[in-house]
């Protein structure tokens, strides 16, 4: 059976099938989350990394973030 190609004509893994690193995803995410990425770098990722655990890292990311700032703004607004 072949690989299926893409419209750049190279051959891609498909998505299920794809092992990417969880270190190397949480890489991506954060580099997402920085806004700053090479485009080189975000396709090498695409075809790599398999987008279900791009998924759960970046929720979980998410809800880091946001449990972060709200300690934050306790923190803040507890101390006189």
């Amino acid at each position: 059976m072949t690989k299926p190609i893409n419209t750049t004509g190279s051959t891609t893994t498909p998505v299920h099938k794809r092992k990417g690193s969880w270190g190397g995803t949480v890489l991506a995410v954060l580099w997402a989350f920085l806004g700053v990425r090479r485009k080189s770098d975000y396709e090498d990722d695409i075809g790599k990394l398999n987008p279900l655990h791009l998924a759960l890292v970046g929720f979980l990311a998410t809800c880091l973030f946001v449990g972060g700032l709200m300690l934050l703004v306790n923190w803040v607004v507890a101390n006189p």
